[in-house]
């Protein structure tokens, strides 16, 4: 595997917080043994590849909350850290409407490569982070942190943010609420997506099954331009799951 980030960074890993944070699509890295997937440059800088602007803000909530932080190192293209491996949208052929040729007829052992090279160290972090946290009684929600753009296949988006979530809906109830209160905000309720077990690992996996309150934050990506609104809205959660979590 050539050089490049690690497939995982571990920040502020003995935060107070009692949120852990992840960062799921923080990268748009591509190995250079995979030729940017067949893809032009350009395509790699779009939502496609990884999630605007979210990695920037999850860093500036670990922050603002004193919270550990997990970020990936690398496209969800090559590898999609928050979906089941082997599950279709895994190692996408297709992302949004756009073919990716360096993922079509993947075999089996170029699977188990890209699974054991990115994936697997990512989840094995956050299951030591998780571990760690269950052995001190520490008590912790699991929050990963995404961007989603304003138009989906010429559909417009009209929420400012979301919160995805399945089990933890009187934590999320209160997250939605919180977020809701700041004025000015159209908040989706499981919106614009939704947790599905078959097609999601954070908050089913790490969240979920282990009995954690969990949920993903989405933020539309056209709001995440530059340092001020990075900043604006990593005070804007901080204080949503600060109530959320009392």
């Amino acid at each position: 595997m050539s050089s490049g980030p690690a497939p995982v960074t571990l920040l502020n890993p003995e935060g107070a917080a009692a949120c852990v944070l992840l960062c799921e699509h923080a990268s748009n890295h591509v190995p250079a043994e995979y030729r940017d997937l067949g893809l032009p440059p350009e395509e790699l800088q779009r939502h496609i590849a990884w999630d605007i602007g979210a990695a920037a803000l999850a860093g500036r909530l670990s922050a603002r909350l004193d919270a550990p932080l997990l970020l990936g190192g690398v496209s969800r293209l090559v590898i999609d850290l928050n979906r089941p491996p082997g599950s279709p949208t895994s190692i996408p052929e297709v992302s949004e409407a756009t073919p990716i040729p360096g993922n079509r007829a993947l075999s089996a052992s170029e699977r188990a490569r890209r699974e054991a090279a990115w994936f697997a160290p990512f989840d094995a972090a956050v299951r030591r982070v998780l571990d760690a946290r269950a052995a001190a009684g520490r008590p912790t929600v699991v929050i990963g942190v995404h961007s989603f753009t304003p138009v989906y296949l010429g559909e417009r988006r009209p929420w400012q943010a979301g919160v995805l979530y399945a089990c933890a809906t009187h934590f999320a109830a209160a997250l939605v609420a919180a977020l809701a209160a700041e004025p000015g905000l159209l908040i989706g309720d499981n919106q614009p997506y939704r947790i599905e077990p078959e097609m999601d690992w954070t908050v089913p996996v790490h969240g979920d099954a282990r009995g954690l309150d969990a949920a993903l934050i989405e933020v539309r990506q056209d709001l995440l331009a530059g340092d001020a609104a990075i900043e604006a809205w990593a005070r804007r959660l901080a204080r949503a799951l600060r109530t959320a979590m009392r």
